[in-house]
């Protein structure tokens, strides 16, 4: 007896399981492509003010309402953000714009040099000519502050009060006073007792004024101030001279609370000697290291990572990409490549199309900051690969599927 089959229900036979399979096998491919895993920056470009306003793109147009420059495409989480173009044109006006920046603050650390003056803590040797009973009151080294070992052991403390102690002058207030100021008063104080007393008046140890060098030199520390006006170079040599990581593009002089950011090579490119630069009591000059102003390289490039400045703290794009193994010629997209960076706490992204020779001068001239992200984006048959091996799991087991069916 033959089983009944309703009329008009057609029978469900194995290839047809087989080809169903296939079926949604090749769509789930084909819907994995519209989307490809993997980071991937998109860029877009609105159309007017009003259809900024309902994407929630900020700064999509002018205030004309004309069409808005590239942009990177918006998400919940970032708001879209102007994309530059790099070229020679924007290179060169990035780089007058920091040697314009360079010669403000060159002008405003350089100036000339202050003469010493006596400050609390400092000796002072006082010799009265013909009366060799002075000498006995400058004491020696037991009965004084300890001197430097580079000075001499004897002399006149200047209390803490800026005030000095000498016999039949009393007590002269002479901090603020050069030596020779110091020598004019006390000629005049023992005038009383002396007849036309003759004395000299040096300095025998400089305490009292001190500016500290700290970070990438050989021996950081504490240096102190003389009457040889302290310049730039003269602290970096007696405090060692600079380590083999130091940045010299990244000094930073704190002087009364404020921050002030040197560029050495820069200043020496641009004819500024910074040995005229003098230091003044209480500054501190810190050296950073090339391992703090680093910038990441990411995306298709052959050794993805960091990369350090060279030992003149410059770092351009392609010194990034050559330290990155340069670019993966087999997956990188050499159109979308990408630099974004923090100015100020306001992003800011910048995009070069290298596929002209020309891009290599762009690369090379376009100086990255500290904690930049450069960014080579993969080629869209490189995506298509990589949906592909997701995706070959899902039609290995349909067709195993298949297989079984029959």
């Amino acid at each position: 007896m033959k089983d009944s089959i309703p009329r008009g229900v057609q029978p469900t036979s194995r290839d047809a399981i087989v080809k169903r399979a296939l079926v949604l096998s090749l769509s789930g491919l084909l819907a994995a492509c519209a989307s490809a895993p993997g980071m991937r920056m998109d860029i877009t470009r609105a159309t007017s003010s009003s259809e900024a306003r309902e994407t929630g793109a900020s700064g999509a147009s002018d205030a004309s309402g004309a069409p808005a420059e590239t942009q990177v495409e918006a998400t919940a989480a970032t708001p879209a953000i102007p994309l530059t173009e790099l070229d020679l044109g924007l290179v060169r006006q990035l780089t007058a714009k920091r040697k314009t920046r360079v010669d403000q603050q060159a002008q405003k650390l350089i100036s000339a040099p202050e003469a010493y003056t006596v400050g609390a803590g400092d000796v002072l040797q006082i010799v009265v000519w013909d009366h060799p009973e002075f000498a006995a009151a400058q004491g020696t080294g037991a009965t004084q502050t300890p001197a430097k070992p580079s000075d001499s052991a004897s002399g006149f403390v200047v209390d803490q009060k800026g005030n000095l102690h000498f016999p039949y002058a009393g007590v002269l207030a002479v901090a603020g006073l050069r030596t020779d100021q110091i020598q004019a008063r006390l000629t005049s104080a023992p005038s009383k007792y002396l007849v036309k007393p003759q004395l000299t008046v040096r300095m025998a140890s400089y305490r009292s004024r001190e500016v500290y060098v700290d970070g990438e030199v050989r021996n950081p520390g504490a240096l102190s101030i003389t009457d040889v006006p302290l310049n730039f170079y003269d602290a970096i040599a007696r405090a060692g001279g600079f380590s083999d990581s130091a940045n010299q593009s990244d000094v930073m002089l704190v002087r009364n609370g404020v921050s002030n950011r040197i560029n050495v090579p820069q200043m020496l490119v641009q004819g500024v000697n910074p040995s005229k630069l003098y230091l003044k009591a209480g500054d501190l000059l810190r050296i950073s290291s090339r391992d703090e102003s680093d910038v990441y390289v990411m995306g298709e490039v052959n050794k993805p990572g960091s990369a350090v400045p060279r030992r003149d703290g410059r770092l351009s794009l392609a010194d990034a990409l050559t330290q990155a193994g340069s670019v993966n010629s087999n997956t990188a997209d050499t159109v979308q490549m990408f630099v974004t960076r923090s100015n100020e706490g306001k992003p800011e992204v910048y995009h070069l199309d290298s596929r002209s020779p020309v891009a290599m001068l762009v690369a090379k001239d376009f100086d990255l900051q500290p904690k930049d992200v450069v960014y080579v984006d993969g080629n869209s048959f490189v995506r298509f690969n990589r949906v592909l091996s997701l995706l070959m799991p899902l039609i290995q087991t349909g067709l195993t599927a298949g297989v079984i069916a029959k």
